[in-house]
């Protein structure tokens, strides 16, 4: 994979530091004109070998075969559309699209190109979620009856907000607020492991036209879930699965899945980590380098499935907004 970055913000330095140690070729960059020297600086920092300020210019590298969208939400649809057209897979961060016909219309342009299209989401592809997956799917807690996922994080950005000083990630014509920035990665745990919803309702806590806290329940036929997010406070963030033989439980947010417990009824206590990797984007990044180099389009669009089904939540649950 040889790839070429569309952004310079916060979740890009991260991911850099990732890639550098996973040895990806890194063979571009671009932010705008006003980020040039930031551009300059981790192009030196990363040994990556070009920055653009044009977005175009960059997609005319040919060295590039795979784009990395990591923009504000409004932009995912735009760019990802150039990088498919400009025949480049394409990685791009959560959440996918702003609206779910966004993503069904960019899937289907990266089918006609035979490119992979695929989101950047660290929950999927972490060894303790897809352990987790695995117990359940085998009956090993029981009959799930109740799940419940809080990630609430205090944002730096919000006391700006609170003033007046408006950043992407609490601006409603960039698509922030907590549902995307947040809850999305407990959505995707939840769908991840139980597939879609039959029935969504989304309680937001508004400030200035932007939901900074809400709770989501996701009712399932037998079961019901509340995804809870907050960028306006924080608290000790967890997620429960309640089965009638046994609870898992995990501290610490859905993004990483860092360790998990499981309860059994009969008061019996397991600790479990199966992450192989320090940083919780290594395994995302590792995984769909494989993807994107073997041409594995078939796991390529079972990861889309996931994606749809939570764009079609995130569409359902905006109409509260």
């Amino acid at each position: 994979m040889k790839l070429g970055i569309a952004g310079a913000g916060m979740i890009v330095k991260e991911s850099l530091g990732v890639l550098k140690s996973l040895d990806i070729k890194l063979e571009g960059i671009c932010a705008t004109k006003h980020s040039e020297d930031k551009l300059k600086k981790l192009s030196k920092e990363y040994n990556i070998a070009n920055y653009y300020t044009d977005f175009d210019e960059m997609l005319k590298n040919n060295e590039i075969d795979t784009v990395y969208v990591a923009l504000p939400n409004i932009l995912h649809y735009e760019f990802c559309k150039k990088a498919l057209e400009a025949g480049k897979n394409v990685i791009c961060e959560k959440p996918f699209t702003v609206k779910l016909r966004e993503l069904e219309e960019l899937f289907e342009l990266a089918k006609e190109k035979k490119l992979i299209l695929i989101e950047a989401i660290t929950t999927l592809y972490l060894e303790n979620f897809l352990e987790i997956k695995k117990l359940i799917k085998n009956g090993d807690i029981g009959d799930v009856k109740m799940i419940c996922a809080n990630f609430s994080q205090y944002s730096s950005r919000y006391e700006n907000f609170k003033n007046g000083i408006i950043s992407p990630s609490f601006d409603p014509k960039f698509a922030g607020g907590s549902l995307m920035d947040l809850n999305i990665y407990n959505i995707h745990f939840v769908c991840g492991i139980f597939g879609a919803p039959r029935e969504i309702k989304y309680i937001p806590c508004i400030e200035n036209n932007i939901d900074v806290s809400g709770v989501l329940v996701l009712s399932y036929r037998d079961k019901e879930c509340v995804c809870i997010a907050s960028k306006s406070s924080n608290c000790s963030t967890n997620m429960q699965i309640q089965g009638t033989k046994a609870t898992i439980s995990m501290s610490g947010p859905t993004n990483g899945c860092e360790s998990f417990t499981v309860f059994e009824n009969k008061n019996d206590i397991k600790e479990y980590n199966y992450n192989r990797y320090s940083h919780r984007m290594s395994k995302e990044f590792i995984e769909i380098e494989k993807i994107i180099d073997n041409k594995d389009y078939k796991k390529a669009e079972k990861m889309m499935i996931n994606s749809l089904i939570v764009m079609e939540v995130i569409d359902r649950a905006r109409e509260s907004l």
